[in-house]
């Protein structure tokens, strides 16, 4: 139930952080990864993957301009078949709301609102025509709550949510399943400013019931799952890996 024999994952945002630990955790799992990036210094992870027996191929697009999406995507499906769409490349700017210049949040949309919906719709019709496939979005706890000087992140992520609501809905009679998957505070390069602030760190660490900060490793079984036939009849779903901070 948790194979992807015979499947390929397009998966962004590879170079580091989730999407790295993402995309080796699905070729694990058995699929071939197509590894996007923003710039091609993707050999490391490229490595990692092979080093699972599986294929690795490179896509390069800076998705801050999404109106290149359509066309780029179209290329690479004329050239490979996506079973499955991870949608893991995320930006994020930092300022109080009435200080929030316009270009940063423009530039967070542009990164983490439309170039997903373009990069969906484009992959989303090949897996409609086929009658099979697998979109997951990385989604945020920023999906639920308002969070402190990123409110062009938390308007994304939120977005982003209603997003994978909307696409599930219309596609789950197709058998493309579309869900999401909402990290809790993780140890990436997006949190290192939280992490080096000690009162902020000690706040956030604290009202972790599992008492620390998530891995990007600790993404990988739910994305497999999602991934994978075990989650066939899950449409819509936006699934909380947070160490238990909405509990809470």
């Amino acid at each position: 139930m948790f194979s992807l024999e015979g499947r390929t994952a397009l998966v962004t945002g590879t170079r580091t952080g989730i999407g790295r630990a993402i995309a080796v955790g699905l070729a694990r799992a058995g699929a071939d990864i197509v590894l996007h990036g923003h710039r091609d210094d993707l050999a490391e992870v490229e490595a990692e993957v092979r080093k699972e027996g599986r294929e690795a191929w490179r896509w390069t697009l800076d998705l801050s301009e999404p109106s290149r999406v359509p066309g780029e995507a179209e290329d690479l499906l004329a050239r490979r078949q996506v079973d499955i769409l991870v949608n893991n490349a995320g930006i994020i700017r930092r300022a109080p709301a009435a200080e929030h210049a316009y270009a940063d949040w423009r530039a967070v949309l542009d990164v983490d609102l439309d170039a997903v919906f373009l990069l969906s719709q484009a992959v989303g019709r090949s897996m409609i025509a086929r009658g099979s496939g697998k979109i997951i979005m990385i989604a945020s706890m920023l999906s639920f709550q308002g969070g402190v000087n990123v409110a062009g992140y938390a308007a994304a992520k939120h977005a982003l949510a209603g997003l994978t609501r909307s696409l599930a809905c219309e596609w789950a009679a197709l058998n493309v399943q579309v869900n999401a998957i909402a990290p809790g505070y993780i140890a990436t390069d997006n949190t290192g400013a939280l992490r080096e602030d000690p009162d902020r760190e000690r706040a956030i660490r604290q009202r972790i019931p599992a008492g620390r900060w998530g891995t990007p490793h600790d993404l990988v079984g739910a994305s497999v799952f999602l991934a994978s036939p075990a989650s066939d009849y899950v449409n819509g779903h936006v699934l909380a890996v947070d160490g238990g901070w909405l509990a809470r």
